[in-house]
């Protein structure tokens, strides 16, 4: 067990999903899920539907479909990036640690 910030004993999330083996599989659920929560608030913003979004992106209606399906990761980068552009968004990705 790790000590918590208030020097209890415990273990944060992080740990917990790590020493179950899920830590990374957790993560990038977790980080697909935002994403498309940002771009679904982003096309409600712009009153864009998803068939006007799919025309603007110069894409299909079903890879829209698996863009907005947070249970989905395995969208490009060149996707998100045009979801982005279309919004009037840019697209970041960081390396930390």
């Amino acid at each position: 067990m790790t000590e918590t910030a208030a020097g209890r004993p415990g273990s944060t999330l992080d740990d917990f999903l790590a020493e179950e083996g899920i830590l990374e599989e957790a993560t990038e659920h977790a980080v697909k899920s935002v994403l498309a929560w940002q771009i679904d608030l982003a096309m409600r913003a712009r009153n864009l539907t998803k068939a006007a979004m799919a025309r603007e992106m110069r894409t299909s209606r079903t890879q829209l479909d698996r863009l907005l399906d947070p249970d989905n990761s395995s969208v490009t980068l060149h996707t998100l990036h045009c979801a982005a552009a279309v919004l009037g968004k840019q697209l970041r990705v960081d390396l930390v640690g």
